[in-house]
């Protein structure tokens, strides 16, 4: 089975992403029966889509699972849906930061995730991974790139029924221990492990296998 795997550059002054970093570790293995097709995307309300769309149209995926981080989860999160909205709490890697735009100008308000979320969930967690649904992507960089991947699939002829999605990230622990640094924050901050963040991943990946 071909499947697009995508993650996101660093941002927001992290010198790390988690999901840029699941990503390379699954093309060095990925999960037995997936031809995996990858891309890193640019954290840029511009480059970014147009990254995933020409991603889609290079690799021809028969899935497609989106990953981004979300500093304040604390488990891999399934998102459940996207909605046509951009609201941003901090710039873009641009420097831009866009307030109450539409991501497709007159789309569907919103778009269910294709991925079948209940059974991988299911998966993950037997696999001994923390994980959990989620009704919102937010209305960022991640939202923005879940939103255009249903929409693009959504109007491409013969695509309707692929499985796609996207999945939160926590920080990595070496993300929270620089945050406590920087900001002297006395409070816990949210993180996984690479390794279980990976393994979590991966168990996900196989249901779509299955």
């Amino acid at each position: 089975m071909r499947v697009l795997l995508t993650g996101f550059e660093p941002f927001d002054g992290s010198s790390t992403n988690p999901s840029q970093e699941v990503v390379r570790r699954l093309v060095d293995g990925p999960p037995e029966g997936i031809e995996l097709r990858t891309a890193i995307l640019p954290v840029d309300h511009q480059l970014g889509p147009q990254a995933l769309l020409q991603a889609i149209d290079d690799s021809q995926p028969e899935a497609v699972v989106c990953l981004g981080e979300a500093s304040s989860r604390a488990m891999l999160s399934l998102e459940r849906v996207a909605i046509n909205l951009i609201d941003d709490r901090i710039p873009d890697n641009a420097g831009e930061a866009w307030q109450d735009r539409p991501v497709v100008v007159g789309g569907p308000a919103a778009y269910f995730i294709t991925l079948p979320v209940k059974v991988m969930l299911q998966a993950i967690l037997e696999a001994g991974v923390p994980a959990e649904l989620s009704l919102s992507a937010g209305s960022y960089l991640c939202n923005q790139i879940a939103y255009t991947l249903l929409h693009r699939l959504a109007n491409l002829d013969g695509s309707g029924d692929i499985p796609a999605g996207f999945i939160h990230l926590p920080r990595l622990p070496a993300q929270a221990a620089a945050q406590k640094i920087a900001k002297s924050e006395s409070g816990p901050i949210p993180s996984m492990g690479l390794e279980d963040q990976v393994h979590g991943v991966e168990a996900g990946l196989r249901v779509l296998v299955s």
